[in-house]
């Protein structure tokens, strides 16, 4: 075996060089799939790299350590034979394969070591070199596709010359837009600082007023202490004159209502008919819904003292009021929910009681059961419902107590200056809800 390793060991360093190359090449695609167990140290680091880069890399290591490691040397051949497997099992047989490489028998031949391999080694060292021929074709071909690969450099040249051009462009205009941006920023930045302290400076004059405001306060106060005084010791002394006021005040009443019935006498003023100033007020009244459409009556309000008032007229802003009591309801049943409540309000306080929704807001003919007593009305179109509340305040007599529920502020605040009293929806939902 010692001489067998020397024989080896004196062929390998005189492997001619092709040999030696291929035997190389060989070794080191072996190398890759070969387990890191199998592997000596000095190798394990290359066995990751890349076939050609492992075998450029390990080639001053991967040469003597397949000269003199025995087992290594039969794990690579057992691995190139596995590759090469026609050409190996000749080559390991002893039998000549003449359309065979003597380059790539040697090399196979080193690694697999038959009863010949040295004499393998040594034919491949004595084969001549072959010549390459020249393919005029080829060349011919590789000198038009040098051609046309200059002419498309050339013309990807000119292209990319005038991309650099228009981002060249392209990049002036963004300096340009880049610069005005930064000014903007710095007359923002500017103003900024600008309103900053004019905050801090109304912040300043909003803490004077606010100081200002709790003296004012403090005094009223004490005011109202004063006159809560006042107002106690009158109230002691007061029964007597009240008392005496409500004698004036019964005497002026009866006066007034004989009067009244003297002065109907005297006009022949025929009895009152069923037609009211309200049903003047231009509007779409609501087709009958079919027998059965009603919705359940169940929301609040709380203003008996003006419901008392003789002859008073209630006109109630439909949607303000529905939407504010049942606002995730269909509308169809918030305006058969109001009506139906507020036909129980009728029976109870005898009053006139008339709604007003807005036309706007149908999308087809509205069905609705008005309960007896409810008048019912749609604005008509291009009209919206604040103006026909104003106009119904408009056509009753001066005197008549009107109560108009809205919490539109607008709403409530023109019809106040046309001698109505106003009441947010709030109060009407919880007299409904109080039953």
């Amino acid at each position: 075996m010692a001489e067998a390793g020397t024989a080896a060991s004196s062929a390998a360093s005189t492997l001619p060089e092709p040999v030696r190359q291929r035997v190389l090449n060989l070794a080191a695609q072996a190398l890759g799939q070969l387990p890191a167990t199998d592997i000596p140290p000095p190798l394990r680091r290359f066995a990751s790299f890349a076939p050609g880069k492992r075998a450029k890399l390990s080639a001053s290591v991967l040469g003597p350590i397949l000269a003199t490691d025995e087992h290594f040397r039969k794990l690579v051949a057992f691995e190139v034979r596995r590759e090469h497997p026609e050409l190996g099992d000749a080559v390991a047989d002893g039998l000549v394969v003449p359309a065979a490489e003597p380059t790539e028998v040697a090399a196979l031949a080193y690694l697999l070591r038959p009863d010949d391999w040295e004499q393998r080694v040594a034919d491949a060292a004595q084969a001549p070199p072959e010549k390459p021929g020249i393919d005029e074709d080829a060349v011919g071909r590789l000198h038009a596709q040098l051609d046309q690969a200059r002419t498309e450099t050339r013309q990807v040249r000119e292209r990319l010359r005038e991309q650099v051009t228009e981002l060249k462009a392209e990049n002036v205009t963004l300096r340009r837009k880049l610069n005005e941006a930064r000014q903007r920023i710095t007359g923002l930045q500017t103003d900024l600082e600008l309103r900053t302290t004019e905050a801090a400076t109304a912040d300043q004059r909003v803490d004077a007023a606010r100081a200002e405001v709790e003296r004012e306060v403090r005094k009223l106060r004490a005011r109202i202490t004063e006159l809560e005084a006042v107002e106690h010791a009158a109230r002691r002394t007061a029964g007597q004159e009240r008392e005496l006021a409500s004698t004036r005040t019964r005497l002026l009443l009866d006066t007034l209502v004989e009067a009244a019935g003297g002065l109907r006498r005297e006009l022949t003023l025929p009895p009152g008919g069923d037609l009211r100033p309200a049903d003047t007020v231009a509007g779409v009244e609501p087709s009958t819904a079919p027998v059965g459409r009603t919705a359940p009556a169940d929301d609040p309000t709380l203003f008996d003292e003006l419901l008392a008032l003789p002859q008073v007229h209630l006109i109630i802003d439909g949607y303000n009021v529905t939407k504010t009591a049942w606002p995730n309801t269909p509308l169809h049943s918030q305006r058969q929910r109001l009506v139906t409540a507020l036909g129980a309000l009728v029976a109870q306080r005898r009053i006139e009681v008339t709604v007003v929704f807005d036309g706007a807001e149908l999308s087809g003919p509205v069905q609705l059961n008005p309960p007896r007593g409810v008048r019912v009305r749609f604005s008509p179109a291009g009209v919206i419902a604040d103006e026909v509340i104003r106009q119904l305040v408009r056509a009753e007599p001066p005197g008549r107590p009107i109560v108009v529920v809205s919490t539109d502020r607008e709403v409530a605040e023109s019809t106040v200056t046309m001698g109505a009293r106003a009441l947010s929806a709030t109060t009407l939902i919880n007299r409904i809800a109080r039953g």
